[in-house]
């Protein structure tokens, strides 16, 4: 199970901090965590946001919410306000309303102060990370088992119903996210029908359907002009203008 940690990272030599690393974040697998109950749930959450993507896109961060409440035990002790339409909103419905809720967020406070959230939903930050590891031989380096499973988990999650991939996670299919998405799928071991539902597949109809890769936007080509075969980094591009960007 995936816990979170906070302000590590003094012992990494490549980080650097000039606050002890106050406010940072990490999520890392441990295998014993948790009971199998809770193990069980955390499954159920999974799967219940992959059934209901398309309607809900973002996680809001559902698996740290109930990591941190059955750490601390949170039992909430004031009961919920309703109030009816044309219903007069007296101080005392509100007061309760938002006594219930400092309570709730309280519980939710980290230990250095600030409330840890997902900081996601750009679609071209993840396939980068993984073509840097992989070109540079470093992909079981870096990443180890649960790493490559949570990756694809992640792409899967926000595929769109037409096999694309937006610029984020609300919108709608574009060339770039989806060739690298794609691209990084099959590079993390998925083979080319492979994937969940059919994954691969249909990002590549997408791709094909909507004219093929080279209609990708200028960071798509960029990694695509790059030799990708493990140990070369080779670029193959000559320029790219400045006002390109990801047009």
């Amino acid at each position: 199970m995936w816990k979170i940690k906070y302000g590590t990272g003094e012992d990494d030599p490549y980080l650097f901090s000039t606050n002890n690393f106050v406010g940072r974040q990490i999520f890392e697998f441990d295998p014993n965590a948790g009971t199998p109950e809770e193990r069980a749930q955390i499954e159920e959450a999974r799967q219940n946001f992959y059934r209901n993507r398309y309607n809900v896109r973002p996680c809001s961060d559902h698996i740290w919410r109930l990591q941190v409440l059955s750490e601390r035990s949170f039992k909430q002790t004031i009961a919920p306000v309703k109030v009816e339409d044309g219903e007069e909103i007296t101080y005392e419905i509100a007061d309760a309303a938002m006594r219930r809720s400092i309570n709730f967020w309280s519980v939710l406070q980290s230990p250095h102060g600030h409330w840890p959230a997902e900081n996601a939903g750009i679609m071209f930050y993840i396939p980068p990370l993984v073509f840097c590891m992989y070109i540079s031989d470093h992909m079981d380096i870096v990443f180890n088992e649960h790493h490559k499973r949570e990756m694809l988990w992640y792409m899967y999650c926000h595929q769109n119903e037409d096999g694309g991939w937006g610029l984020h996670i609300e919108g709608p299919s574009m060339m770039m996210c989806t060739v690298l998405n794609y691209l990084a799928m099959r590079i993390l071991g998925e083979g080319p029908d492979g994937g969940l539902d059919n994954a691969c597949a249909r990002a590549r109809k997408w791709i094909l359907d909507n004219g093929g890769a080279t209609g990708s936007a200028s960071w798509g080509k960029t990694w695509m002009a790059k030799n990708l075969e493990s140990g070369n980094f080779e670029l193959r591009t000559l320029y790219i203008g400045r006002n390109t960007w990801c047009v």
